[in-house]
């Protein structure tokens, strides 16, 4: 009986996962390495986060814990979110130094920027949420209050609430990157993007009724800025465009 032609691809298989356990324990890792400080100030950090809903509140009323491990398990939690985001640079750099070798040259190229400007943009999103959404929110929804109902708002719900508006604003402040791919990858000509506003500025504030708070405030704080982040990527895209038809231009023109 002949033996295989090729014995390779078991082999191959076998040293990706390895490569992948390895860049998967790093990270891991990271995150631990991260969360630990944040979990001895876990008080501190949630103290930080209530800051702006206990600003809005009246005279001598704070947050209130309606289970006893409360008091425990939310700021724990939020230390370990707060440790993700800090170690999130380097986990990334993992997924990237896993993926790279797979990827071409015009490939890379475009991935080293569109991957700091996710990250920066994801940042954005959450400090955006924390200073201006989440002030104007809480005014709101404190000023809506029935006159005989008194407000007392659970840690554990208002860090449900606040972690929801972060991840929301985050991944909404990917648009920019999303259309650039989108544009790179040939999916959707960036014409036909141009020609998609009117729809796009329907289904982003559809997108932000489905994510945010049901009031009109937070709804319009987020629909307001994914589409102007989304006449940011169709200018990006069509810079990185005519940036690439020129590399290639050139290319060949050399050769």
């Amino acid at each position: 009986m002949s033996e295989p032609d090729d014995p390779l691809p078991e082999g191959t298989l076998i040293s990706h996962l390895l490569e992948l356990r390895t860049r998967l324990l790093k990270a891991f890792i990271a995150v631990l390495i991260a969360f630990l400080p944040c979990a001895y100030y876990a008080n501190q950090i949630f103290d930080f986060l209530s800051t702006p809903l206990v600003a809005k509140l009246p005279p001598g009323q704070k947050l209130i814990a309606t289970t006893v491990t409360a008091t425990f398990t939310a700021p724990l939690k939020l230390a370990f979110v707060a440790g993700l985001l800090i170690a999130m640079p380097y986990v990334l750099f993992q997924i990237w130094a896993f993926v790279a070798p797979g990827l071409y040259r015009r490939e890379k190229r475009f991935a080293v920027p569109l991957l700091l400007s996710a990250i920066l943009l994801f940042y954005l999103g959450v400090a955006f949420s924390y200073f201006l959404v989440f002030p104007m929110v809480f005014r709101f929804f404190i000023a809506t209050t029935p006159h005989n109902v008194m407000l007392m708002a659970d840690i554990s719900n208002y860090l449900k609430f606040a972690l929801t508006l972060f991840v929301a604003f985050g991944v909404a402040f990917e648009t920019p990157v999303a259309v650039v791919l989108l544009v790179l990858t040939n999916l959707v000509p960036l014409p036909k993007l141009r020609a998609m506003r009117g729809y796009v500025l329907i289904i982003v504030f559809v997108i932000a009724a489905i994510l945010t708070p049901p009031d009109v405030l937070s709804q319009t704080a987020m629909a307001v800025p994914m589409y102007l982040l989304y006449e940011g990527g169709i200018l990006f895209a069509a810079l990185m465009t005519r940036s690439s038809a020129a590399a290639e231009d050139a290319a060949q023109g050399s050769a």
